[in-house]
């Protein structure tokens, strides 16, 4: 199965067989189409052969060329594990999301700081009830999630990125009571909120996602999610995400002015990111917001540059936004997010004023620019 969506001059394509999605000529979009209705071979080549006139055995070379992307991949199934839960746990937290309670416990050190940094701020005193319990624990060189007793899946060491994701779709689920298969995506991005609408942030790694949304957030914007945000399927909006800022080091200077509290805040050290950070609790109350999205902004900071805003295409915006994210492998979700995205405005923002960045953003809510 495929979806196709025409985006611009090109054709974007959902492919099931492997949850991928690429950019193509529309001619090798309606070649993927024939090729997934079954239509016979000949017939395929005729019709390339006629609409771009080359040789009959050049479009039939063509055709298998394509014929590779619908192959399946060489993935293998991922098996219950029956790993026994240890009979006791070195750290045990209970964090408190709206007037939901989760009590989790880890095994180590090891396991605290791959998840306690980023929801610190949400920690409360023991409760006597408790909604959901999460395990997380090491075992033979693997990281495995259990929630209230189930097994959810294990990782590798080198994968603890991916348990983390799998620990914060199971937060978002049970904050806003949604399955996985509910969700259209998960987006590598800042999403900020004027509590009408929503802005999301989008760049590679120090080029300022972070900082734009503390400094956004303490001049009347609300911090809707920080690096992962989930957007619904069923209604395209940005739902809140309950996780601190991470705010790196060389932004200290700027953001203690706003911020002072991060002057004694606890400073965290990931050395395979080779970074440094320290953890700022959102501004949000209520994390049961959920917002629409019509923007795109690819933000970066800049030292010494004037500000700019342009619009970009649609096509160079998907090349950046989706080897980053996750989506949806169910088709219904797939062809939300294809929709979704082609009614959004994508821009590119590059500053080094801070003031001129946060008017930029009103603008931006306001229809200014």
């Amino acid at each position: 199965m495929i979806l196709t969506k025409d985006i611009e001059e090109k054709s974007l394509v959902w492919l099931a067989n492997n949850n991928q999605y690429i950019i193509v000529e529309k001619i090798v979009a309606e070649i993927l189409t024939l090729l997934t209705n079954n239509t016979p071979e000949e017939t395929i080549t005729s019709f390339l052969s006629d609409k771009i006139h080359v040789p009959y055995s050049e479009a039939n070379q063509f055709i298998n060329d394509i014929k590779k992307l619908l192959e399946k991949t060489g993935t293998l199934p991922f098996e219950q594990c029956n790993t026994p839960i240890p009979s006791s746990f070195e750290h045990r937290k209970y964090y408190k999301i709206n007037n939901t309670v989760f009590l989790v416990d880890f095994l180590s050190d090891y396991e605290v700081s791959l998840i306690h940094p980023k929801f610190a701020h949400l920690e409360v005193k023991k409760q006597e009830k408790i909604n959901y319990h999460y395990q997380v624990f090491t075992y033979k060189e693997a990281i495995f999630f259990y929630c209230n007793d189930e097994y959810i899946g294990h990782w590798s060491f080198n994968e603890s990125h991916f348990f983390q994701g799998k620990f914060s779709m199971k937060i978002i689920e049970h904050t806003h009571s949604y399955k996985e298969d509910d969700w259209m995506g998960i987006f590598h991005a800042s999403a900020v909120s004027n509590d009408e609408n929503a802005i999301l942030f989008l760049g590679d790694s120090g080029n300022g996602k972070s900082t734009s949304l503390a400094l956004l957030q303490a001049n009347g914007f609300t911090c809707l999610a920080d690096d992962f945000v989930p957007v619904l399927a069923k209604n395209k909006e940005v739902y809140s995400f309950p996780s601190a800022i991470s705010i790196k080091k060389n932004s200290l200077p700027v953001l203690l002015q706003l911020y002072p509290e991060l002057e004694n805040t606890a400073e965290y050290h990931f050395k395979k990111l080779n970074k440094v950070v320290r953890y700022l609790p959102p501004n949000n109350a209520d994390y049961t917001q959920h917002k629409p999205c019509k923007k795109l902004v690819f933000i970066k900071y800049v030292p010494e540059s004037n500000l700019s805003i342009t619009n970009i295409s649609k096509t160079e915006a998907f090349q950046q936004l989706v080897p980053d994210s996750w989506l949806s492998p169910i088709p219904e979700n797939a062809e939300t997010f294809l929709n979704w995205f082609s009614d959004l405005n994508c821009y590119r923002l590059v500053y080094s004023d801070n003031q001129k960045m946060i008017q930029t953003v009103k603008k931006l809510f306001s229809n200014e620019l």
